[in-house]
Formats: structure tokens, C-alpha cells, sequence
């Protein structure tokens, strides 16, 4: 493990400082008074401790629909943009610290990775499921399963950039834990985002007023740079629609047997609006 990934570490029961402990059969993290944090067989480390979360997080059937539904490349250009505002943030930092708050598979922070190699990076989510992919996606990167409302395991001001996707913002905690010249990236769905497939996969709708609802929930502690709009067509089949339903919050509450009666008979190609924001901020 690179020593000084633990730079961005505190530890999650007293807040001191965390180094790695690589004695016995399994590498761990160690904070100075002890508390002692293993690495699953997977690679990634679960630093909750205490009470449950009372957020439910992502099952593995999906973070698999998930997994399979971006491996496809219907989100390519997302990523790729993703990629392009960490790198402009960064500019200046030889060894970048990025911390994507809601990392699921790893699949965006890869791509920022593969643009920023010698950047320093944790993973975090609160899905144990989406961690074991998150971990071989992004193998250099801390992948740690932590419920983002909580006080985040990292110290004040460690962080340049911050990454966002689709994901819950503790915004006190990510005003705590960036720099002063740090950026908060946020992605958030527009209106017509996947609207054609809406009501075939029960997702939830976007309020018109997102963007100026986020505004406000940061004000204060950000403020808005720029905005981004990204918009593409996609071309799905009925097992890819059947994916996009599986892989979002809704799928908690889906109806398997419903969302396959609907899709029977689907045409074989459906032509579907990916519509995005992405957001940067400064610290206020």
C-alpha cells in the first residue's frame, strides 16, 4: 500500500492519524491508539463502526445491473467528461488527492485514474457489494465502505477534489475536508434524463429545480463555478432498459415480475435521451 495514501485517513473512532499495518496474513489499517481496521479478501476496508446505517445501501443484484449497464459504454462520455474537470482542478498539484464520495463501482474513478495516474484516491461507499468491484476497478485507490452522513474518516483540508456522482452530499463534511484551492465535482440527472424509459422502468422523476435546489444546499460553503450540461442518445435493447431500471434507488421498490411483462414484446432498440449536469464548485 502507498504510505502516503494514509495521508488521507483519520481514524473513524478517535480522529487520530492512521498508518498501514501489514503484519500477519492480511494488510490493516492502525490508528495510534490502536483502533485497528482489516482489509477484506476483497480489498477494501469497513471502517463503520457502532450503530447501523440508517441508509440503505445498494444491493448486489444493483450494483451487478449497474456493473454490466456501464461496462456496456452507454456512459462513456459521462466518464470521460468526469475525467476531463478532475484533471482541469488538479492542475498545479503534482500528486492530486481526489475523493469520490459515492464511488460505487469505481467505474468513473477508474477513468479519472487513467488521466491522472499518479493522483492519491479513496473510494467510498456505503454498499459492501459495490466496495469488491470498486476494489479491482481502481486497485491503487483506498476503497472504504462508510456511510457519507457520518463525519468523514478524512482529515481537514487533505482533499483537492472531490467527486460526486448521483451520490448523497454531507455538505459541512466536504467544506471540512477540502482544500482551500480544492473543487467539489457534482453530476446530477437533468429532466430529460432517461425520460422515454420513465414509466417502463418506474424511475423517479427530475424536479425541474434541481440544480438550484443543490445551490442552495451548498450555499455558504460553495460556490458555484461553472455548470456543464452533457446530453447523448443512447441505443437500448430491452435487456439494457431492463438494467437502467435495476441499478438506480427505484429498484428498491421494483416489481420484477411487472418491469419483464412490461419489457416482453419491447422493440429491440430503443432510442433513449442520457441528459446530465455537471457542476463545479469552489469553497465559499
Amino acid at each position: 500500500m502507498d504510505a502516503t495514501l494514509t495521508q488521507l485517513l483519520r481514524c473513524p473512532v478517535c480522529a487520530a492519524g492512521i498508518t498501514a499495518d501489514d503484519g500477519g496474513s492480511a494488510a490493516g489499517l492502525i490508528c495510534r491508539s490502536g483502533h485497528r481496521f482489516d482489509r477484506a479478501r476483497q480489498g477494501y476496508f469497513n471502517l463503520l463502526t457502532g450503530r447501523a446505517s440508517s441508509f440503505v445501501p445498494d444491493t448486489a443484484e444493483m450494483v451487478a445491473a449497474r456493473a454490466d449497464f456501464l461496462s456496456a459504454g452507454h456512459y462513456d462520455r459521462l466518464a470521460t467528461a468526469i475525467a476531463d474537470e478532475t484533471v482541469a482542478a488538479s492542475r498545479g498539484k503534482q500528486r492530486p488527492a481526489i475523493l469520490d464520495a459515492g464511488a460505487g463501482t469505481g467505474f468513473h474513478l477508474d477513468r479519472v485514474l487513467q488521466d491522472l495516474p499518479t493522483a492519491r484516491a479513496v473510494a467510498m461507499d456505503i454498499s459492501k457489494f459495490a466496495l469488491r468491484r470498486a476494489a479491482r476497478a481502481v486497485p491503487g485507490a483506498l476503497c472504504l465502505v462508510w456511510d457519507v452522513w457520518r463525519p468523514l474518516p478524512v482529515p481537514t483540508g487533505a482533499v483537492d477534489v472531490i467527486v460526486n456522482v448521483f451520490a448523497p452530499r454531507h455538505v459541512e463534511e466536504f467544506a471540512r475536508v477540502l482544500s482551500g484551492s480544492g473543487r467539489l465535482l457534482v453530476v446530477t440527472p437533468r429532466p430529460g434524463h432517461l425520460a422515454e424509459i420513465r414509466s417502463v422502468a418506474s424511475l423517479l422523476d427530475v424536479p425541474p429545480e434541481k440544480t438550484a435546489k443543490l445551490n442552495r444546499a451548498l450555499e455558504g460553503h460553495f460556490a458555484p463555478e461553472s455548470h456543464r450540461d452533457i446530453e447523448f442518445s443512447l441505443e437500448l435493447s430491452p435487456a439494457d432498459i431492463r438494467l437502467a431500471a435495476l441499478m438506480g434507488p427505484s429498484a428498491h421498490h421494483l416489481d420484477r415480475a411487472v418491469l419483464d411483462g412490461q419489457l416482453r414484446g419491447h422493440p429491440e432498440r430503443t432510442t433513449v435521451t442520457a441528459a446530465f449536469r455537471l457542476s463545479v464548485y469552489a469553497p465559499a
